[in-house]
């Protein structure tokens, strides 16, 4: 799966949240600054290009529709941030959250059950 840049994820949020889309529709999803339609454009044809999405074309129009879930992609996003962040550790991980108050022991306890229930 290839990496996707800042405006390439944002782009494909919406296109997961509405699971099929005109560029006109992701354009009207945008709420920060929107880019112009030919450069929206672009950046779905790029997905389309990276294996992100497909098509469905209506004469010289396309709706688009996503090819990889949210899911296995935030699977991959989340492995490779912690390779790169964390030395591969989940320890690592939960631990940063902990230190810098982001979990609480609750949330910890919670996590700790979900694990302790799926090992049995």
């Amino acid at each position: 799966m290839q990496k996707l840049t800042n405006k390439e994820e944002e782009i494909m949020h919406i296109i997961w949240k509405l699971e099929k889309a005109f560029v006109k529709d992701v354009m009207a999803e945008i709420t920060d600054e929107q880019p112009h339609y030919n450069t929206l454009s672009t950046i779905v044809r790029n997905l389309e290009e990276k294996g992100y999405v497909s098509h469905t074309a209506y004469g010289n129009t396309h709706q688009y529709f996503p090819i990889v879930k949210k899911e296995d992609y935030r699977k991959g996003f989340m492995k490779t941030a912690i390779d790169n962040y964390f030395n591969s550790s989940y320890k690592n991980m939960v631990s940063m959250f902990a230190k810098e108050e982001k979990i609480s022991a609750d949330e910890l306890r919670e996590i700790l059950a979900t694990i302790e229930k799926r090992d049995k």
